[in-house]
Order: C-alpha cells, then structure tokens, then sequence
C-alpha cells in the first residue's frame, strides 16, 4: 500500500526577496536577489517531505498544461513521488511569494486557477485512497468535495488549515472532517480554545497549532501541551514551506507508532530545518538527521 495519498496542493511559486516586510509603496523597486520560479506549493512541500523521510507517497491533484505545469510534473519525477496530475484547463496553481530579510512571507495565492465545477472523480479518488494508510488533504479546490467520499473509505484523514482565523466558513469542512488537524497560530488570539472547538465538534483526536520561533500547541487526549522550537541546524533564512515540513515529519512519526508529543518533537525539528533552506529551492530534512536529532533531543 501507499503510506501517504497527499490530495491537491500542488502549484508554483515565484520568489522575490524585498528589503522589508510590510513592503512601503513604491513605483519600483531593484530586486537584486533576482525573480525565481520554482515548482512546490504546500500538497508538494508535504509531500517532498514525506518521500525524503522514506515514506511511500503519492500525489493527485489538477495541472494545467502549461509550461508550470511541466515544473511540477518535473519535481515529482526528479524526486521519485508518484504523481497522478488530472487536467486543469484553468491552468496550474501559482503565487508570489515575497521574503522579507527576516525569513517571514507574504503569499499572494492567484485563486483564478480553478473553477466552480472542478472535481476529482469518484473512481480516481477511492481507488487511490483505499490504497492508502492515510490521506492529507489541503485546502486547495476542489479538495472539500472530496471530502464525504474520503471519509466514507475510513482512511485516517488529516489537513492543515494554515492562517485560519478561527471563523472563516471556507476552513470549517476541512477542520470537522479530519482526524489530525494542523494549523498556525498566527491569526489565532486564543489558540486553545479553537483548537478544543475543532476537536469538540469535528473528528479531531489530535490537533496542532504552530506558532513559529515560539514552538507549537499540541492537543491530544484532552489534554494541551507546549513543544518547545527546535534550534535552526543553520541561519533563517525563509519561513517557506516551515508549516508544511512541521505536518510531513509528524505524520512520519504517526505512522511508524510514535506518541503525539514525540510526533510533534518530530515536526518541530523539520519545521526549524525547512527554515534555513531558501524558498527558492525545494528540500526537506531527511530521516537521519530527524532520527538523529529527535533521539538528541528526546534525550
């Protein structure tokens, strides 16, 4: 079986380093960082991360035929992570991403690149998850469609809700749905008490909310408990895809029978790593040095 089905999130991002974040209005400005493109959106940093880890993973969602597209495609194929990229002629995901000195990112997500009548096919979807252990599911469309027909193959599911403010309608399928919920705490000003109403009135037996440079809040069992941050094994450099490294290097302890806080040490070290990778490349820890460092820490 496939360890992992990632469901959507596929896409690309083009970079820019700016001198400051909030940006002050300008006519222009001299980008001498330069402009990249790279493929790798938050279902291909999970599942990147996944793979490098050495897990089994397999990736669906829709792709445009385009020259984007071919990015896509050529990251999967170049790292060996299965890939079943169903038309979009929409086109593929994007965003820019701007980067700040200090590692912090402001995503402008082009929400064009889809349209109201996408879906996965039913026959597609069942089949791949019913080959699966457990299926990670973004929030990209059409990714909440797919949800009743997950939840009817009783694969466990898990999702990450990123800058949720806690109220905003968009997030709530995701969150009801899901036996394991990831999400920031950035736009949280009571973290606890919507992390207790996602597990009080969804699935939830586990959720985690990350806060950054502060580590995380784990709920599991009832009960919460901080995760200290891991230290950075070099300089910050980009937050970029930090969340999405956090949720690959959990469920890589999940699935090979750690306990929730070991998990959550586990994401804590990978969320750190992901950020001293530049955004402009796409990289994750690998299981040695998460083994290797988790044992260190846990010591």
């Amino acid at each position: 079986m496939t360890d992992v089905l990632v469901l959507g999130g596929a896409g690309v991002d083009t970079i820019v380093r700016v001198p400051e974040l909030p940006l002050p209005f300008a006519d222009s400005y001299h980008v001498d960082s330069g402009v990249h493109t790279r493929a790798g959106q938050t279902g291909d940093f999970v599942a990147l991360g996944l793979a490098t880890l050495g897990l089994d993973v397999h990736h669906l969602d829709l792709i445009g035929d385009d020259p984007e597209g071919d990015l896509v495609r050529a990251l999967h194929r170049d790292r060996g992570i299965a890939l079943t990229a169903l038309p979009q002629p929409a086109g593929t995901k994007r965003a820019v991403n701007l980067v700040g000195p200090d590692g912090r990112r402001l995503s402008l997500y082009d929400t064009s690149r889809a349209r109201p009548g996408d879906r996965f096919p039913d026959d597609v979807l069942r089949s791949l998850a019913a080959a699966a252990r457990h299926v990670h599911v973004t929030i990209t469309q059409p990714c909440a469609e797919a949800l009743p027909l997950l939840r009817e193959t009783g694969v466990p599911l898990s999702t990450d809700l990123h800058d949720w403010d806690g109220e905003n309608p968009y997030h709530e399928p995701y969150a009801l749905a899901a036996d394991l919920v990831f999400l920031s705490a950035a736009a949280l000003t009571d973290p606890e008490r919507t992390m207790r109403r996602i597990a009080e009135h969804g699935r939830a037996q586990v959720v985690v909310a990350t806060a950054g440079a502060e580590g995380a809040h784990l709920l599991a069992d009832g009960e919460l408990t901080h995760v200290p941050p891991a230290t950075p094994p070099a300089p910050v450099v980009d937050s970029n895809g930090a969340g999405d490294a956090f949720a690959a290097a959990f469920l890589y302890g999940r699935l090979t029978g750690e306990d929730p806080e070991c998990c959550a040490r586990y994401g804590a070290l990978a969320g750190a790593y992901a950020c001293t990778v530049p955004a402009t490349r796409t990289d994750a820890i690998g299981r040695d040095g998460l083994l290797g460092e988790g044992a260190v820490t846990a010591g």
